[in-house]
């Protein structure tokens, strides 16, 4: 049962009474007067300074049982203040309270936490619906149009099919044989380019009167040839728009000369010189007697040659030609003959080993013996070791030395090894 606040009250007052009592039982010891446990008295001394030293003896003396009295009178209280049960009963009271609080205070930040978990997976939930809803109206969409596809297919064929049964059954409404492959080429042109509702609409014209059948057909027929004549005409006149619009821009041709000196003008005005293609197309008008050239024009001329379609153009083909024929003039005979003599490639006479500085004849008895003589004459730390090595050995390099002390000295080192081997076996 839950207690009336009276009782709660009364049970505070109690618990604050009970720790005060406590607490006066301690301030009395430590208020407590001991001068009457002296055991000097100062009254019977002889002059003021033995009565000093007798005050400064007691007074020391009271301290230290006066120390001695608070410990004895404070351990006494603990222990009686533990033993109390209304003191363990207030402690565990303090302590259910406090654990109380900080469940309550966990439980709080449990239930928020829960709480925007919640509304996190809410609007998780709310999203991945909303996405599977549009996921489902597309796809039931993407369905529909597939299956209106497949339907308009199906539908397409039968008419295709009617169309071609129809015809073959007129023998493709011709009068002599001459015009059957035309006739049978208009009929399949006609299953290509018509839609589901024209070629129905065709079937049932033709279906309507069979004995006028012919005249449909024919007249279909220049109907659809002049449509596709009319736009062949309006696409050409269209393009032929385009390409003299085209060559509107650009203005006249362009000669080799004018190429040159345009190739020139860019390499003299390279990118960021002020008014780069103002300059080029000034450069190129100042050294040509033929119609002035626009900065636009230098524009288009420089993309297109620097195009792929350069390579493919008879522009560069009349610049290499034009270029050679310079070639040709600028150059008489003295200079091709000397060029000829120059571009002589000359015969390599030497072998690798000659090249490198490498004997590769044999050493004979007399070699050998000046050589192994200079390698005891000039030891490991002869300055400059293989050079004075070379000069005793005549006829043989600093390198053909060299070389012939490695294979010496890997070949005592394989007998030594089969010697070993000999021994060990």
């Amino acid at each position: 049962p839950i207690p009336c606040v009276p009782c709660l009250l009364r049970q505070a007052v109690v618990s604050t009474q009970s720790k005060q009592w406590y607490q006066r039982r301690v301030s009395s010891g430590i208020n407590a007067e001991y001068s009457y446990l002296d055991e000097e008295d100062k009254e019977k001394a002889g002059d003021k300074w033995e009565r000093r030293e007798i005050d400064k003896i007691n007074k020391a003396q009271r301290k230290e049982k006066k120390a001695d009295e608070t410990k004895r009178i404070r351990k006494l209280v603990d222990n009686a203040y533990n033993s109390d049960p209304r003191i363990a009963k207030f402690r565990e009271e303090e302590r259910n309270e406090k654990l109380a609080k900080k469940k309550a205070k966990a439980d709080q930040a449990k239930a928020r936490k829960d709480e925007e978990e919640r509304i996190i997976k809410e609007k998780e939930d709310a999203e991945r619906k909303e996405r599977e809803a549009k996921e489902e109206i597309e796809k039931a969409r993407k369905a529909a149009e597939k299956k209106e596809k497949d339907e308009m297919k199906r539908l397409i064929k039968i008419e295709r099919k009617k169309l071609r049964t129809f015809s073959k059954e007129h023998n493709y409404f011709i009068i002599d044989e001459d015009e059957k492959v035309t006739h049978l080429a208009e009929v399949e042109k006609m299953c290509e380019l018509y839609n589901c509702e024209q070629l129905r609409n065709l079937v049932e014209r033709l279906e309507k009167d069979k004995t006028k059948s012919r005249e449909v057909f024919i007249r279909e027929m220049n109907k659809l040839n002049n449509k596709m004549e009319e736009e062949r005409i309006e696409e050409a006149q269209m393009t032929g728009k385009t390409s003299a619009e085209g060559s509107s821009k650009s203005g006249a041709e362009w000669g080799t000369e004018e190429l040159q000196l345009m190739i020139k003008a860019i390499k003299l005005f390279p990118a960021g010189t002020v008014n780069r293609w103002e300059v080029c197309a000034e450069f190129i008008n100042q050294h040509n007697d033929s119609e002035p050239r626009t900065p636009k024009e230098v524009i288009s001329k420089a993309k297109e040659m620097q195009s792929g379609n350069f390579a493919m153009s008879s522009l560069k083909e009349e610049v290499n030609k034009m270029a050679y024929e310079n070639l040709q003039k600028g150059q008489n005979k003295k200079v091709l003959e000397i060029a000829a003599k120059e571009s002589e490639a000359s015969q390599r006479t030497e072998t690798s080993a000659e090249m490198m500085g490498i004997n590769n004849s044999t050493w004979n008895p007399d070699e050998q013996k000046l050589l192994e003589q200079a390698l005891k004459t000039f030891p490991a730390s002869t300055p400059e070791r293989w050079d004075r090595i070379a000069e005793a050995v005549p006829n043989r390099s600093k390198k053909d030395c060299m070389k012939r002390y490695k294979e010496l000295a890997e070949l005592i080192k394989a007998k030594k090894a089969a010697m070993a081997a000999a021994k060990k076996s």
